[in-house]
């Protein structure tokens, strides 16, 4: 089986690497924290001690990573130590303009994909995430389905485009049932009347998220994906979502929490 290199092991990586373990593949990983692979470690897997280590024998690298700044930092270590015929799957949410620059960077013989994912820490431990695969999938897709059903979106970038799009419509939407929460207690309204008539409506797959309580997306990450978002195209009631969210993310008991603990910041803002 393919050897298979996998960095970044936060929240949604550690669940996506132990179905590589699962799965039987040899597996290298490496995290900015080593702690983080220790449960890893003793389901099978070898800890490297940099990126450049984990990747030196790989058939497959995947990175899943916080954010464009954290792909760029890893790509410095990671490149000069590709080897020819290896795949490069990057999975973090990072934009099409950032999988562009990997894109410049990658050595001849290496085959870059984006495929970043649909699901959050629940699907991923369960291996039913979405997997929105850019650019020449074919080599590595077999390993991209241990993780979920995968759709082929096109030309490279493509992926982290699409992902773009769907994480501002979710997180969008979260902000929106937020602010007609706010307006149903400033109605005085009971909070599970007005929860259940939202739920039942068009907003049904907002309210949820909103709600929920078994999965994890902090709102400094929601910060990081509404402002790509923004940076590519006018987007004005995006502009107010990423207000709400900033907030969020400036109170040190929120930034880190799932975006459902935003709701509640959003819903208790005074100048909202």
């Amino acid at each position: 089986m393919e050897k298979i290199a996998f960095l970044g092991l936060g929240h949604m990586g550690e669940p996506m690497a132990r179905q590589l373990l699962l799965a039987g593949h040899p597996l290298s990983v490496w995290n900015r924290t080593p702690e983080k692979a220790d449960a890893l470690v003793s389901a099978g897997a070898t800890a490297a001690a940099s990126p450049a280590d984990a990747v030196r024998e790989a058939d497959v690298v995947i990175t899943m990573l916080a954010g464009p700044d954290a792909v760029r930092e890893v790509a410095d270590a990671v490149v000069p130590a590709l080897r020819p015929g290896a795949h490069w799957v990057e999975m973090s949410t990072v934009g099409p303009e950032a999988v562009r620059e990997l894109a410049g960077r990658v050595p001849d013989g290496v085959t870059l994909v984006d495929a970043p994912v649909m699901g959050s820490t629940d699907k991923a431990a369960e291996g039913r995430l979405g997997i929105l695969a850019g650019g020449d999938a074919a080599g590595v897709e077999q390993v991209l389905a241990r993780f979920g059903p995968v759709t082929r979106t096109g030309a490279l970038g493509s992926g982290a485009a699409l992902k773009l799009v769907v994480n501002t419509a979710v997180i969008g939407g979260v902000a929106l049932v937020a602010e007609a929460m706010k307006l149903a207690d400033a109605l005085g309204l009971d909070e599970d009347t007005a929860r259940s008539a939202l739920a039942a409506g068009p907003l049904g797959g907002a309210v949820a998220r909103a709600f929920a309580t078994d999965v994890h997306f902090g709102s400094d990450l929601a910060v990081k994906d509404v402002s790509l978002a923004t940076g590519v195209a006018r987007l004005p009631a995006m502009d107010a979502v990423l207000s709400h969210f900033e907030a969020a993310a400036a109170d040190p008991d929120v930034v880190h929490e799932d975006i459902a603990r935003a709701v509640t910041h959003i819903r208790a803002r005074r100048d909202s």
